[in-house]
């Protein structure tokens, strides 16, 4: 045996994991598929990063069509919590229960709010997060956040004080970012422009490099191999166990495989590991390995004050969940989803994004505006799923659902926009390339017809492979997934420790 844990996989799931397998004293191999992302100008840059995408795949997928895209992802050391904006909000108690929405009902979850709630403790503790507990009236019980909350800077603050005087109730959003604000001259963090969306030259963001691999690679027991593409997981002659993993480079074997290659690729692997003993892809007797993809349906907005330049460099500190379990409007009882403020729109920026605006219009735009990201909770469909094309490429079939629902919460927040006195307010809607929130495609649940996993992500049909990116997830809630991974990472981890002290890994 290489280790007595095979990790496939260095994001949110995978980093997380780590740690806490290497906190236990396991002899850990981390495989994965990219290298350490390049510490570099170009990390703050907007053209690098936006507009030549240096740090996202050359890869291409294809939607249900056949139609081959770029998916916006990348494969580093972290994964994507690289790039992630730091955003990490618990799901609410209703999400792990049915739901009811305009295009159909959410299931339940196999566990509880209180079962992840000491998890998501751990979770902020190690990633730094910033927060004010009870200031968000949908936010489930909880502890005091590790850190206080960031401050709003002026233009950001007249907004929130606008809110609170219509009767709505923004918060802090919890963020995870190695800031000292009490010590500002020796904070990693220096509330920069370059946040969302780009990789922290400084390592101050609490992504899974940083408060996951590097820690877990100060233990001895832990290796970490880049370069390492994953091909195929051979099963044993009896079909019960993950044998051997095999990449690019070579073959690896574990008593344990843990699979965290993002819901989209940890799906594709399962299927191209179909062999004799599972027909339909490893873990696939449920038909499920693939299918109940989900994707937030997510909008950028703008908002326009011509009379007034917003001299903001830290933006994102914002949120409000005042349509998050009921869009406030008696003939459409339905949750509409979340808003948070964006990093801030740059001149730079706008320009990489929308090249064909001339610059000194880009300038002027992106100078007085306010910018906000607006999510709607996508519902899992079967027919919404990863599946693999001859040639062995991913093809990505999305139809998400509740549009309307999406569209209603842009159309709200225009209105309170403008009456908060913004004079022009823009959408701009993601499409299937933007990959980030990929959950679903392996659901964990109680009973093996239905679900890819057991209540603690061990695939039904095996007996050391266990799941612990976003695939898990049988509902995506309208927050950002990711403290929900680092949590439930934590959670398995806890019990893959146990089982190894018991002799039975």
């Amino acid at each position: 045996m290489d280790a007595d844990v095979i990790i496939i996989g260095s994001g949110a799931g995978g980093g997380t994991i780590a740690r806490a397998l290497a906190e236990a004293g396991l002899n850990i191999l981390i495989l994965e598929r990219g290298d350490y992302l390049p510490r570099e100008w170009g990390n703050w840059d907007a053209r690098t990063v936006f507009a030549e995408h240096r740090y996202h795949t050359d890869e291409q997928w294809r939607d249900q069509d056949g139609k081959p895209f770029s998916p916006v992802t990348g494969y580093h050391v972290g994964g994507n919590t690289k790039f992630y904006g730091a955003a990490v909000l618990r799901r609410r108690e209703k999400d792990f229960h049915p739901r009811q929405h305009r295009d159909g009902v959410t299931p339940a979850w196999p566990i509880s709010y209180a079962d992840l709630a000491p998890f998501y403790d751990q979770a902020e503790g190690w990633y730094f997060t910033h927060g004010t507990a009870g200031s968000d009236p949908t936010e489930p019980p909880r502890n005091p956040y590790p850190y206080p909350p960031f401050p709003h800077e002026e233009d950001v603050a007249l907004v929130d004080k606008a809110l609170r005087e219509m009767g709505l109730h923004p918060f802090p959003l919890p963020l995870a970012l190695h800031r000292l604000e009490d010590d500002p001259q020796h904070s990693p963090c220096v509330r920069c422009p370059t946040c969302d969306g780009f990789p922290c030259m400084l390592h101050a963001k609490g992504d899974a490099e940083v408060c996951g691999i590097a820690p877990a690679l100060r233990h001895s027991g832990v290796r970490l191999l880049t370069g390492q593409r994953v091909r195929r997981l051979q099963s044993s002659s009896d079909g019960c166990r993950v044998e051997s993993v095999e990449t690019d480079q070579g073959r690896f074997s574990a008593h344990l495989v843990v699979l965290a290659a993002g819901a989209v690729n940890s799906a594709a692997l399962l299927l191209a590991s179909a062999n004799k003993q599972h027909p339909q892809g490893l873990a696939n007797r449920s038909d499920q390995v693939g299918r109940n993809y989900m994707c937030h349906l997510n909008s950028a907005c703008m908002a326009i004050k011509p009379g007034r330049e917003n001299r903001t460099i830290f933006q994102k500190t914002l949120a409000i969940n005042d349509f998050y379990n009921d869009s406030g409007d008696a003939d459409y009882p339905y949750p509409l989803g979340h808003i948070q403020s964006l990093g801030k729109i740059t001149p730079a920026l706008l320009h990489a994004q929308q090249p064909l605006l001339p610059i000194p219009a880009s300038a002027w735009t992106a100078s007085h505006s306010v910018d906000w990201w607006l999510t709607t909770e996508d519902l899992p469909d079967p027919d919404n799923r990863v599946t693999l094309d001859p040639d062995g490429d991913i093809r990505l079939y999305w139809n998400p659902k509740n549009r309307e629902s999406h569209q209603r919460l842009c159309r709200k927040w225009r209105q309170i926009l403008h009456q908060v006195g913004f004079f022009a307010v823009f959408f701009q809607p993601m499409d299937i390339s933007a990959t980030a929130h990929q959950v679903g495609t392996c659901r964990f649940g109680k009973d093996p017809t239905t679900s890819v996993l057991d209540p603690f992500c061990k695939a039904h049909d095996l007996d050391n492979l266990y799941v612990v990116d976003a695939s898990f997830m049988p509902s995506i809630s309208a927050v950002n997934p990711s403290l929900t991974i680092i949590a439930n990472a934590l959670r398995v981890g806890a019990q893959i420790s146990a089982c190894f002290a018991t002799g039975m890994p």
